[in-house]
């Protein structure tokens, strides 16, 4: 008698158990909204320590998430005013600051890096990272962009970027680069492995500073405005700067030419042209002047050179 009362014991409690169950999980479907898609994820710390020391993390904890109403209210963002909290590698949660214009992350570990909905941005410093490619497709707005001392190996979108203005590359790993942007006005491409260079379409660039690559081949539209022309410590023979009468600034030095003639550069004020070994006279307008000339001893301007 007492084995069946236990039995009967055993089957009531498994049954309430199982209707508890039941119960809990139908609960859990009628449950409140908890409000988590009002939250984007930040899985870097050093990133949110930031974003919550600049009270930009309005519930001022460290718990991998920032609201959307937060981000969406960041126009500024600066990651460098405070390096006690580490270096950021991971910018993820950052395609929510949707209104965000100025981004600074220099100096920081980052690899990779998403802007294709920062449709705002227009100053971005991202600077002594480890970028080895970066999109810049979908950021129309963008006026200036440094990014050098990286290892990037590409970049992408520049012709859609169509208002920026100054470029900074220097210190990469670009092997070549094809410029066509009709906004760009100065660009920096230092010490970088570059082969080659062109541009097209540029019909604003002033400035243009190639020292120390390997540039055999330069091509640059001959609608460009340059007024300053750097390619000191480079492979090249022969070059053709012509139609460049607004030029004021040739460095040149350290190449292979054997000739080369300014005479139609008729406002030049700054010329270096030493250490090209088989180059012997340059040929200018015989009423010609150049301010500043650095040549070798050997080297001769003259109006009658070939």
């Amino acid at each position: 008698m007492k084995s069946v009362l236990l039995k009967h014991k055993i089957a009531c409690i498994s049954l309430i158990f199982t209707l508890s169950f039941f119960a809990s999980c139908s609960g859990n479907d009628e449950t409140p909204d908890t409000g988590d898609e009002a939250y984007i994820h930040i899985p870097d710390k050093h990133f949110e320590a930031i974003l919550v020391e600049q009270k930009l993390d309005s519930d001022g904890s460290i718990n991998q998430k920032i609201s959307k109403e937060d981000a969406q209210k960041i126009t500024r963002l600066n990651l460098n005013l405070d390096s006690s909290f580490g270096k950021t590698s991971d910018l993820t949660g950052m395609e929510a600051f949707t209104n965000l214009t100025y981004l600074s992350a220099a100096g920081q570990k980052i690899e990779t890096i998403n802007l294709s909905s920062n449709t705002k941005l227009d100053t971005l410093y991202l600077n002594a990272n480890y970028l080895t490619s970066i999109d810049i497709s979908n950021n129309p707005n963008l006026l200036l962009a440094d990014i050098h001392a990286n290892d990037l190996t590409t970049i992408t979108g520049l012709e859609k970027a169509s208002k920026l203005k100054t470029l900074h590359l220097s210190f990469n790993k670009l092997t070549h680069l094809n410029i066509s942007n009709n906004s760009l006005e100065e660009l920096t491409i230092t010490n970088n492995l570059l082969t080659s260079f062109k541009t097209e379409g540029t019909s604003k660039l002033k400035s243009a500073v190639l020292t120390s690559n390997k540039i055999t081949s330069i091509h640059i539209d001959d609608t460009t405005p340059l007024e300053t022309l750097l390619v000191s410590d480079n492979q090249i023979t022969t070059i053709n700067i012509h139609s460049f009468t607004n030029l004021k600034h040739l460095y040149i030095t350290s190449n292979l030419l054997a000739n080369l003639e300014v005479s139609y550069n008729l406002k030049l004020e700054d010329l270096r042209v030493d250490r090209n070994p088989d180059l012997t006279c340059i040929k200018i307008n015989p009423d010609q002047t150049i301010p500043t000339v650095y040549k070798s001893d050997r080297q001769k301007l003259s109006d009658t050179c070939f």
